[in-house]
C-alpha cells in the first residue's frame, strides 16, 4: 500500500476514491472501502490528519492515532492512501475549490463517500455537488447504529464488548511504554506504563481482559485508588511475557470488562483480587 502525503507523491492516473476521515475504521467505514473496491481500477483512500473538528475548534477523542489508521487500512486492501493536512486554509476553500485543488488533481473519477459527506467551506458540499462537478459517485448508506460517535459513547461506559460489535474487531487503547511507579513488579504482576496522545479516547477506569503483542493481558486503567493516585494510568500486565517494553508503542486490545477499580482492606487482598483478575484474563476471549 502506497502512503502519500501531498498529492504530488501519487503516481499519475485515473481512481476510485474514497474519502472520509476513517477514525477507528469501523464496521461502517469497510463498507464505503469495499464499495470503492468493487468499483474497480486503483483504489485511493483520502483521509485527513488532524481530524477536521479539532481543527475547527471543536473538541473530539479519537478512536486510533494516525499510524493505527493507516495499518486498519492497509488490512482493507486498498492500493494508495493519501494523507491531506487538514488546515484552516484547506476548510475555507469552496466545495468548487476543494474538488479543483485535491479531488481533480489526483485523478479521480469515481468518488465513495456516506450520505452524509459534506467538504468545503461551512459545509456545503456534499454527494450532489460532486455530482455536478462530473465525478461518478457511488454512495454509501449507513449501518444501523454504527458510528464513531455511537463507539466513542459505549468506551466511555466501559462497553468494550458493544464496541468491538461496531468496529468489527477488539476496542484498542494505544500508546508509548514509559517508566511508571514499578509497583506492580514488587507485587509480582510488573505492568508496562502507558503514555497515550491527549486527542486519543480511554475507555472507562476500570479492570479489562485483552491482549498486546500476542500475549493475553489484564489491564488497570484508572488512578490506583488503593495507593491514593490521582493520575490516570493505563498499565496492561502481559502474561507469560519476559522483556523490556520501555519506549516501544503498544496496541493493546480490550475484549472485556472485569471490574470496576477500587480501594483494598490491605495490600494482600489486592493482590489476591489482581490474581483472580490475570486468571480472568488468561480465561478470556476476542469479542469478535
Amino acid at each position: 500500500m502506497i502512503v502519500a502525503h501531498s498529492v504530488d507523491e501519487l503516481p499519475a492516473g485515473e481512481r476510485t476514491v474514497a474519502i472520509g476521515s476513517f477514525d477507528g475504521v469501523h464496521r461502517g467505514h469497510r463498507r464505503v472501502l469495499e464499495t470503492a473496491r468493487a468499483a474497480g481500477g486503483t483504489t485511493t483512500v483520502v483521509t485527513f490528519w488532524p481530524h477536521p473538528r479539532l481543527v475547527l475548534g471543536n473538541r473530539v477523542e479519537l478512536l486510533s492515532t494516525l499510524e493505527r489508521r493507516l495499518e486498519l487500512l492497509e488490512t482493507e486492501a486498498v492500493d494508495e492512501v493519501l494523507v491531506v493536512a487538514f488546515t484552516p486554509e484547506l476548510a475555507a476553500l469552496e466545495p468548487e475549490q476543494f474538488a479543483e485543488s485535491l479531488l481533480q488533481r489526483i485523478g479521480a473519477s469515481v468518488i465513495v463517500v456516506g450520505e452524509n459527506f459534506r467538504f468545503g467551506r461551512a459545509a456545503a458540499g456534499d454527494p450532489a455537488t460532486l455530482e455536478q462537478l462530473g465525478f461518478d459517485v457511488r454512495l454509501v448508506g449507513p449501518l444501523a447504529d454504527v458510528s464513531s460517535t455511537r463507539i466513542r459513547a459505549l468506551l466511555r461506559d466501559g462497553d468494550v464488548v458493544g464496541a468491538a460489535r461496531l468496529l468489527g474487531r477488539p476496542a484498542e487503547v494505544e500508546g508509548t511504554v514509559v517508566l511508571g511507579d514499578q509497583r506492580g513488579g514488587t507485587l509480582g504482576f510488573p505492568t508496562a506504563n502507558l503514555a497515550v496522545a491527549d486527542e486519543l479516547l480511554v475507555p472507562a477506569y476500570g479492570i479489562y481482559a485483552g491482549a498486546a503483542r500476542g500475549h493475553k493481558a489484564a489491564i488497570s486503567i484508572g488512578v490506583n485508588p488503593h495507593y491514593g493516585g490521582h493520575e490516570r494510568r493505563i498499565e496492561p500486565y502481559l502474561l507469560d511475557f519476559e522483556g523490556d517494553l520501555y519506549g516501544e508503542r503498544l496496541v493493546v486490545e480490550l475484549w472485556q470488562r472485569l471490574r470496576e477499580e477500587r480501594a483494598f482492606d490491605s495490600e494482600q487482598d489486592l493482590v489476591a483480587q489482581i490474581a483472580r483478575d490475570v486468571q480472568a484474563a488468561r480465561a478470556a476471549e476476542p469479542p469478535v
